[in-house]
């Protein structure tokens, strides 16, 4: 009698541990329990994406930072400057003198002060 009730408490107990181990994978393969499942990877993976970003841009911002200094200390862009810069030049107006209406000398009148010959406008003369 004893061992009837053994094996039908045990053929329950793993009647009871299997429909519930479907139903649990059941309900794990509804569409909105994968959609959810889907959503949370792709939260968790963006995030490392994200932090993997982040990472990469400070590391190339600590590199460019680096390699500026490298290069200024190399041209002498960071060493004091021990001299003084000479004053700012100032450009007056300059002449085109490449133009084929500019003339001058003292034929024309004073060299410092240029004048021009007017020519009269010839359409061919581009051709």
């Amino acid at each position: 009698m004893f061992r009837r009730t053994f094996w039908f408490t045990t053929g329950v107990a793993a009647g009871v541990w299997a429909t519930t181990k479907v139903n649990r994978k059941l309900k794990q393969l509804t569409p909105e329990s994968l959609a959810a499942t889907a959503a949370n990877k792709a939260i968790e993976t963006g995030g490392r994406l994200r932090d993997r970003a982040v990472d990469f841009a400070l590391e190339v911002r600590e590199n460019m930072a680096r390699r500026e200094a490298e290069l200024g200390d190399a041209l002498g862009l960071n060493a004091p400057v021990d001299r003084e810069l000479p004053p700012p030049r100032r450009y007056a107006v300059i002449e085109n003198r490449n133009s084929p209406t500019y003339v001058e000398g003292p034929a024309h009148g004073p060299a410092d002060k240029p004048t021009y010959k007017t020519y009269p406008y010839n359409r061919n003369e581009d051709h």
